[in-house]
């Protein structure tokens, strides 16, 4: 194992040009981390991030950008998975490209980095994956069905890893946002496709929209994310925001089918 006691602490962050990974890279970089990110297009102004090209969904492309920071820094302390995608629109008329791309950025590029740094975390025995996650991994949104059940994968490996690692001293956590104000809103895929059949699709996309436009801004979560990483023994599943940890105790404590009516009612105006 390295001596570590006088080296700057080295963190990877997926999806660093905007948004949370952004304000996150930030974060660190203020807090005296050497910040690398991936990300399939590198921006043209770096501001202090080191990046590499790679797209977290194919294997190949993750490994040989984490192999390559190892190779220069001979440690690994901090990987934030923030990387992701959305789409919008029905199920029954969900286009299968779509669904195959949303999984597989969203979960696929998890597991892709987690398995690339696993060796070398383990190899020095210490280490933190933060999974950027979402509330919606736990209460399914209408018409952002395959969003939600991305991240309820995520929150599935999250569980699973942290106990699969402990030996080892590498902790692990989802991290479950509510509502975000970020580019995500605008890059969203929206299908659609069935409108007139589905009368609420137009009016829940909207109110969740709305309510993201409206949300946290990205430098909170940051926040979030970096003290999450210095913690000891973190939560394998943390919920940022009060109103949004207020539901997710709700949804524990409440009939599935109440909760979900609720959802329903708040997004797709049905009534209770």
């Amino acid at each position: 194992m390295n001596d570590r006691t006088d080296e700057k602490p080295v963190v990877i962050i997926t999806g660093a040009s905007a948004g949370i990974g952004l304000a996150a890279a930030e974060k660190f970089m203020s807090e005296g981390y050497i910040v690398y990110g991936i990300n399939r297009r590198i921006p043209e102004q770096a501001g202090g991030i080191n990046y590499f090209s790679a797209d977290v969904a194919c294997g190949d492309s993750v490994r040989a950008a984490i192999d390559s920071i190892w190779a220069v820094e001979k440690r690994i302390d901090i990987l934030i998975n923030n990387a992701g995608s959305g789409i919008s629109g029905a199920v029954e008329f969900a286009k299968e490209e779509d669904v195959a791309v949303q999984m597989n950025v969203n979960f696929g590029g998890t597991l892709n980095c987690v398995k690339a740094v696993l060796p070398y975390m383990r190899e020095q025995r210490s280490g933190i994956i933060i999974n950027i996650s979402s509330v919606a991994g736990v209460i399914p949104i209408p018409f952002q069905a395959f969003y939600s059940a991305s991240k309820a994968a995520v929150n599935s490996i999250t569980l699973a890893l942290a106990n699969e690692l402990r030996p080892f001293g590498i902790r692990v956590c989802a991290l479950m946002p509510g509502d975000v104000r970020t580019e995500f809103t605008a890059s969203r895929e929206k299908n659609t496709d069935g409108s007139d059949v589905y009368s609420a699709l137009t009016a829940s996309v909207s109110t969740m929209e709305k309510d993201e436009r409206n949300g946290m801004t990205p430098g909170y979560v940051a926040g979030k994310i970096y003290r999450i990483a210095k913690k000891r023994h973190p939560k394998p599943l943390c919920t940022v925001g009060v109103s949004y940890k207020v539901l997710v105790v709700l949804n524990k404590l409440l009939p599935a089918r109440v909760v979900n009516k609720i959802v329903g009612a708040i997004y797709a105006n049905y009534k209770i």
